[in-house]
């Protein structure tokens, strides 16, 4: 009994010590601990904790609002058909619509978990602009910036633990509400930014569709629920010009921004 619970005690740091052989990192030198599939696993955890809180996360039935996903799952296929978007085919892209008009904001969990509040639908122009932002949320699952970010928030220990199966609702609610405030650098928004730009370049929507969510966020100033996201959010000047100089080298044409189509999207929401 004794050497097996030595054995025990030792295998996370025999596990820690395997994933540091694959750790990879990104652009602003952050290091990424877990592989793919850890980020799966993790992402379809903290999905299934938000399922199970409909209070705090009420989701939106896609049997009672089949066009209104409709029409955003035709907006999420576009862009995970691009070819720009590295793991189309490693994680679930799940997307899902929660009610709050208050909200402004979308999420990403690791491994394409995406969620979207009604308040940012709703104070949103055209499709562009939503394509745009949903563009952003990928990339970040896809630049795999949120599972960077929990490890620095949480530790490497803590999340592997969650992975390995220890199941810790308590600790699943905690990163399930930080997930909506996830504070991530700005280099990871800068190359969201800039991927969404890609993403979208390749499809019928304008390239520059966040530009549009930014600009009207910076002439909003600092009232209510624009200014909830800019205190937890880079300069949205700074975040204009950089897609625009994307759209320009990259040399990207011309897209709809379909705003009645839009607008008819919105008006199937409660």
């Amino acid at each position: 009994m004794i050497i097996k619970y030595v054995k025990m005690a030792f295998l996370p740091t025999l596990l820690l010590s395997i994933s540091l052989l694959y750790t990879s990192c990104s652009k602003d030198g952050d290091a990424n601990f877990f592989s793919l599939q850890d980020d799966i696993a993790l992402g379809q955890q903290l999905s299934e904790q938000i399922a199970s809180d409909p209070v705090a996360y009420p989701v939106l039935s896609e049997a009672t609002y089949s066009e209104a996903y409709d029409f955003l799952g035709d907006m999420v296929d576009e862009i995970l058909n691009s070819g720009e978007v590295l793991h189309k085919d490693d994680f679930a892209w799940s997307f899902k619509i929660i009610e709050n008009d208050t909200v402004l904001n979308a999420f990403a969990a690791p491994g394409g978990y995406i969620y979207v509040y009604t308040g940012l639908i709703k104070y949103l122009d055209d499709a562009s602009q939503l394509a745009g932002v949903l563009g952003h949320e990928i990339a970040h699952a896809d630049l795999r910036h949120s599972s960077e970010r929990l490890t620095k928030a949480y530790g490497i220990e803590v999340l592997l633990n969650l992975i390995l199966g220890q199941n810790n609702e308590s600790l699943l609610i905690d990163i399930a509400e930080q997930l909506t405030l996830l504070a991530f650098s700005r280099t990871d928004e800068k190359e969201s930014d800039e991927q969404s730009v890609v993403y979208l370049a390749n499809t019928i929507y304008d390239a520059r569709g966040a530009a549009g969510f930014f600009e009207k966020l910076s002439a909003a100033g600092s009232s209510g629920a624009a200014a909830t996201f800019l205190s937890t959010h880079p300069d949205s000047d700074d975040r204009i010009e950089n897609i625009y100089a994307k759209y320009e080298e990259i040399g990207s044409p011309v897209g709809g921004t379909f705003e009645a189509e839009y607008q008819a999207f919105k008006n199937d929401l409660p």
